[in-house]
């Protein structure tokens, strides 16, 4: 690889040979270097970014949609200090329960299974989950239930920070979240 080059014009003086200093030549060094860096650029992926795919749609007047079905639906309203409320259904018939966000999976998954026994000759009949957040909400809560959405393989949720029912808003406030 590299090479050591010495000068052979050493004169003699009075009987002694003068010693050149030898010279190191590292251009193969470099160039290896160059191929090396070259090839684990190309071979090598850089990180990407894990975004998660979030399309709200345009504000319209919500009288034109049919409602959702009430036997597979779990809205989830995100408070402060790390709690949330969850509850099945319609919110005229709500058994609303305060659940510490950390603890929301359980509640996912007990909801969803009850979905599947009630719905069993339907397999096309999934849950449906509507995220709230209200405005006392951390981010972190509110990104935390959307990967917690992907991770319990929840096909259709919704994220509906305008539209809060005065049921919901009056059990925020006197549960303070």
């Amino acid at each position: 690889m590299a090479t050591l080059n010495e000068s052979s014009n050493g004169k003699a003086l009075k009987g002694r040979t003068k010693n050149a200093t030898p010279r190191v030549d590292l251009t193969a060094m470099v160039d290896l270097m160059f191929l090396l860096t070259a090839f684990f650029m190309l071979t090598t992926s850089l990180g990407t970014l894990n975004a998660a795919d979030i399309a709200k749609p345009v504000k319209e007047d919500i009288s034109d949609f049919a409602p959702f079905p009430e036997s597979r639906t779990m809205t989830i309203v995100l408070g402060k200090d790390n709690k949330a409320v969850a509850y099945m259904g319609t919110i005229e018939k709500a058994n609303m329960k305060i659940v510490a966000v950390a603890d929301l999976q359980k509640e996912i998954r007990a909801n969803k299974l009850l979905v599947a026994a009630t719905h069993r000759d339907k397999p096309d009949q999934h849950m449906i989950v509507i995220i709230k957040p209200g405005k006392t909400a951390r981010f972190q809560n509110f990104v935390d239930v959307v990967d917690e959405m992907k991770i319990a393989g929840i096909k259709s949720y919704s994220i509906d920070d305008d539209h809060f029912a005065p049921k919901e808003l009056i059990f925020m406030k006197n549960n303070q979240l």
